[in-house]
Formats: structure tokens, sequence, C-alpha cells
């Protein structure tokens, strides 16, 4: 599982999910909208940290500089 992720791509995935995480604990968020982006928010932190995202991955995508999964960066 090679990174497929740039710093900037991880530093906004991890700035999203502080930002659901307080808007949640501000008790702006409930029902199923807390739900969804509480499992958004989830993925968006075990990609941040991980650096591989498994939806760039089937089209070769990566925001990596040097290249990743598809062997060149995307623009």
């Amino acid at each position: 599982m090679k990174m497929n992720m740039g710093v900037v791509d991880r530093i906004v995935r991890l700035i999203i999910v502080v930002i659901i995480a307080a808007a949640y604990y501000a008790k702006m968020l409930s029902g199923v909208w807390a739900i969804v982006l509480g499992i958004v928010a989830v993925a968006f932190l075990i990609t941040g940290l991980v650096g591989w995202c498994p939806l760039y991955a089937p089209f070769g995508l990566s925001t990596k500089k040097g290249g990743g999964a598809g062997g060149s960066p995307a623009s």
C-alpha cells in the first residue's frame, strides 16, 4: 500500500475532522447529519493519518509529489 496523498491533502482532511468534531461538541450537529458527518470524519481521520486513500487507488490518482499510485502526480 503506497501513500497516494500529499501533505496538503492530508492536512485539509485533518482540519475537516476538527471542524466536524467541534460542530458536534458545540451541539450544532444532531440526528442523521451527526451520524453521516461522523462517518466522514472517521474516514478522513484514518486516511489523513495513514496517507492512503482507497478511492484514489482504482483511478490511479495521487496528490503526493513525485508520483504515487499512478506514477505521476495529479495537477
